[in-house]
């Protein structure tokens, strides 16, 4: 019987304070930035697609793959394959979707993935949280579910994600079944599936199964998976594993090269543009094999690194021009963005965390990213969640929302009236257009502070990343339970419990 999750349906209830309802997404109205020319954009593929013809790239550890690329006429010599010029191109605008909707138990929640569409999510994988309570500490599965509830409650983020922290209390081999079923249950959100080989990602199918019923899962996206390469030019067969799972069963994958210029691509921006573009049409032509007309997504994740100490920068100008490169280069291919937001290599949710996270959401939204991974809360370069930074981050979302709605040309914008029947020489604090329009002609964000000093002082002189603790604290009290049907649940309870009985717990993957 084919089903929906029952859903405790809120309206226009999840909204910032004084603002309007918050849409399922980002429909950007501004133009994108474009940062090459056409005859820059051709010598960057030309140069891809060199890389991939004369070095090709190795597919390890899943025989399967090599067979796949063999058939269709690559040269395959051990694990390495070579594709000829073009071939790549080729394949993925032939049959990959240029967008589609991934679909949430919450049908108000649905998410659009390409064309003029951004959806922000939360942060993606780290070990360790950070709060101004607790201090930095490995994550727990504690931890992991208030960090689904408070997202839940952020109406400028759209997507409940992933591994919104690592819980390492929980075995390495089975915490993903955890994860999935804390998003299936405390959010109505979409959510991303298990990454890491085809095993996990059959669990993810079978729950989505359980979830939606297995008629509406084999005919729509309602999983988000992102296979990483491991640059320069590998994938291992845990990521192909899964990607080809969610391939075959029609669920969308991020092929996303992550790369730290100098390190693990060219310290420069035109080289590491390329082989990150020969990485991403690589993986995504294997997608189109397994599955013609499978959704997938052009991934860019490319960072720089200090030349000092070799660790990763966030926020800086060649990071800035690599996605902006990559959102034209993903234009061209006909194939949605996914991306990278609020990165930061700061230790606190200070200045440094908030400059370096403002010019990357911005760049990526220049980008024309249609899914931005980590668009709140990271902190230490990945290897944090901070609480109060998830805060901080969502004002910028909001921000970016706003900012991306352009400038509103209605009769009632244009005020024309209101300025009529003010006159020279008053004010518009009084006049009817104020009244009507004060709570939501400005954006106006949760966490800074616009009293006057004095006032501010009063009130115990408290810093954004203090207020952001109230701030989120209040949020989790506020979490409304979406509800979940009791047979969904005791069914997604079962199957987890089968499934973890079946092997014993490790503390590796």
């Amino acid at each position: 019987m084919e089903r929906r999750g029952r859903h405790r349906r809120r309206g226009n209830a999840a909204r910032a304070t004084g603002a309007e309802p918050c849409a399922p997404f980002i429909q950007r109205k501004l133009s994108t930035f474009n940062v090459l020319s056409e005859a820059g954009l051709e010598q960057i593929e030309a140069n891809a697609d060199q890389i991939l013809f004369e070095t090709g790239m190795e597919f390890r550890d899943d025989p399967e793959i090599l067979t796949i690329f063999a058939d269709a006429g690559c040269d395959v010599a051990g694990s390495r394959v070579r594709f000829a010029p073009g071939f790549c191109r080729k394949t993925i605008m032939a049959t990959a979707p240029a967008r589609f909707v991934q679909y949430a138990r919450n049908p108000e929640k649905n998410v659009q993935l390409g064309g003029d569409a951004t959806v922000l999510c939360p942060s993606w994988g780290p070990p360790f949280v950070h709060d101004l309570d607790r201090g930095r500490r490995y994550a727990s599965y504690t931890d992991f579910i208030e960090l689904v509830k408070l997202h839940q409650t952020l109406p400028w983020l759209h997507h409940s994600g992933g591994v919104v922290c690592e819980p390492v209390d929980l075995p390495a081999n089975k915490r993903h079944l955890d994860m999935l079923y804390a998003h299936i249950r405390h959010s109505d959100r979409a959510f991303m599936g298990a990454f890491i080989g085809a095993e996990r990602a059959g669990h993810a199918i079978d729950m989505a199964g359980i979830l939606f019923g297995e008629k509406f899962v084999a005919e729509k996206p309602v999983l988000y998976c992102v296979a990483n390469t491991n640059a320069p030019l590998v994938m291992d067969g845990h990521m192909s594993g899964a990607l080809k799972t969610y391939a075959r069963a029609g669920q969308p994958v991020a092929c996303t090269p992550w790369v730290l210029t100098g390190a693990m691509s060219p310290t420069t921006v035109a080289g590491t543009l390329a082989q990150v573009l020969a990485e991403t049409m690589a993986a995504m032509t294997l997608v189109q094999l397994i599955a013609p007309g499978a959704p997938c997504l052009m991934g860019s994740f490319a960072v720089t690194m200090s030349m000092k100490s070799g660790a990763p920068t966030f926020g800086t100008p060649e990071a800035g021009l690599m996605v902006l490169a990559a959102g034209q280069l993903a234009r061209r291919l006909g194939v949605p963005l996914h991306t990278v937001g609020t990165l930061s290599a700061s230790k606190l949710p200070d200045a440094q965390s908030q400059q370096e996270a403002t010019w990357g959401l911005m760049m990526s939204m220049f980008a024309g990213a249609n899914l931005i991974n980590h668009a709140t809360g990271w902190l230490e370069g990945g290897l944090v969640t901070s609480f109060e930074k998830t805060i901080l981050d969502h004002d910028l979302c909001g921000k970016a929302a706003r900012f991306f709605e352009g400038i509103d040309l209605s009769e009632n914008a244009q005020a024309m009236e209101a300025i009529a029947k003010t006159g020279p020489g008053k004010h518009f604090l009084g006049s009817e257009h104020t009244q009507a329009n004060f709570m939501t002609a400005l954006f106006r964000p949760w966490a800074p502070d616009d009293n006057s000093f004095e006032q501010w002082d009063a009130a115990g002189a408290k810093d954004a990343a203090t207020r952001a603790n109230a701030i989120w604290k209040d949020r989790l009290h506020s979490y409304e339970d979406p509800g979940l049907d009791a047979d969904i649940d005791a069914a997604l309870l079962d199957y987890v419990a089968r499934r973890k009985a079946e092997q014993p717990d490790r503390d590796y993957f």
